[in-house]
């Protein structure tokens, strides 16, 4: 497995074992692949992520936007993925309703000594039709000089610095 991809498997821990509000609304968030910049991942809808109406809550993709941003963020080799100032979401079509699956892709479009910017994409599994699409600014200044961060080769596939892989928990 990509150094990089198991490391943002790592980070996805850390933020469910916070048991804040993503360890509730995304149980079934699946990080499938990542390379320094992009995330790749897959969300089963739950009952607690659905609408009155049965279909996917627009506050889930709302987090989504902001968490895989963060992870976009984190697939650079960051523990630490800063704090959101701004966050813009498109609902294009209903994303599903219980026991249904879209995928998660997002990517980092800059990423700055202060502020980084993300954008991510939900799309259907089969069709790969667009459903939703956001955007999210992070204050990521204090982010740099986290004990736990690495660095990646440009494939993401080795740690050239920080901690080794054999040494960081299961992710």
């Amino acid at each position: 497995m990509a150094a990089s991809t198991k490391f943002v498997r790592r980070v996805t821990q850390a933020f469910m074992r916070n048991q804040g509000h993503d360890s509730v609304t995304m149980q079934n968030l699946v990080i499938k692949h990542a390379t320094p910049g992009k995330v790749k991942a897959s969300l089963k809808v739950e009952q607690h992520n659905v609408n009155r109406l049965g279909t996917v809550h627009g506050g889930l993709i709302c987090t989504l936007t902001d968490t895989m941003g963060s992870l976009a963020i984190a697939s650079h080799g960051f523990y630490s993925t800063g704090v959101s100032t701004d966050i813009h979401t498109t609902f294009v079509k209903p994303s599903g309703k219980v026991g249904d699956s879209f995928n998660v892709n997002a990517e980092v479009i800059s990423l700055g000594k202060v502020m980084a910017t993300t954008r991510m994409e939900i799309r259907h599994p089969v069709t790969d039709v667009l459903l939703a699409y956001g955007s999210h600014t992070k204050f990521v200044g204090k982010i740099h000089d986290h004990v736990e961060n690495v660095v990646f080769d440009d494939s993401g596939d080795n740690v050239l610095k920080g901690k080794p892989m054999n040494e960081w928990p299961d992710a």
